[in-house]
């Protein structure tokens, strides 16, 4: 989406990484500027500006000017960026020139609207599934964002990419059979009840094997009387 943004930028004589240094100790970063069949050039622009831009509700779609040295805008769009990982502060940008005149392809947002009939008459759930489509269209065609109604969904149902509505030079780049979201099923987990543990119970000791003892001692004990009536005996 073009915007009436305009930022200023300075063209930088050298390259290099102490040449980078001094640009980012006066309060800029390093940049380069590229595309419609001219040369690449390596300017350094505000950062806090390219930020902001960034974070609008266009983002990377945003269409601005680009004045160098004071001269006349040229529109180009944020096609990459160097972060800092430690500080979150941004390093370097990439602008790409725009020919407002030739197509280009952008990924923009898509929103879902309304509540769906199978959220609250059949107790599914909204899915969302992809959030964005890529789309091909004139500079000044590119929209916000696009908005799906997903209110009349019912269970099983779902809005696909074929379902947004284009206008203007805007053909969609995307699948159309793409699901965007749908209505499901909530699924109940069912909390499986514990299992219940067998208890052996103790094997008592065989009762035959107590009264064979008790035979056995008895056994030897009328062994030993008999043993001493006959020595007895034998006396007399």
């Amino acid at each position: 989406m073009r915007k009436d943004i305009t930022v200023a930028a300075d063209v930088r004589a050298t390259r290099g990484k102490n040449e980078a240094h001094r640009t980012r100790a006066a309060g800029k970063i390093p940049a380069v500027v590229y595309g419609a069949f001219q040369e690449p050039v390596s300017i350094a622009v505000n950062p806090r500006e390219i930020i902001k831009i960034i974070k609008s509700s266009t983002g990377y779609n945003t269409i601005f000017n680009l004045q160098i040295d004071g001269g006349e805008g040229t529109p180009v769009m944020v096609v990459d960026k160097q972060i800092d990982p430690l500080r979150g502060t941004l390093l370097h940008a990439d602008f790409k020139r725009i020919d407002l005149t030739m197509r280009l392809r952008v990924v923009v947002p898509v929103q879902t609207q309304g509540e769906p009939k199978g959220v609250k008459q059949q107790g599914g759930l909204l899915e969302i599934v992809t959030r964005s489509v890529e789309i091909e269209c004139l500079p000044d065609d590119i929209p916000e964002h696009f908005t799906l109604d997903v209110s009349e969904l019912m269970l099983g149902q779902n809005r696909r990419a074929g379902d947004i509505a284009l206008s203007g030079s805007m053909k969609l780049v995307s699948p159309a059979e793409q699901v965007i979201a749908h209505v499901v099923a909530l699924h109940h987990e069912e909390v499986a009840a514990p299992a219940e543990v067998a208890v052996t119970p103790a094997v008592p000791e065989p009762e035959v094997i107590k009264r064979g003892k008790k035979e056995e001692e008895g056994a030897a004990d009328k062994g030993k009387a008999g043993a001493k009536a006959e020595e007895k005996g034998k006396k007399k």
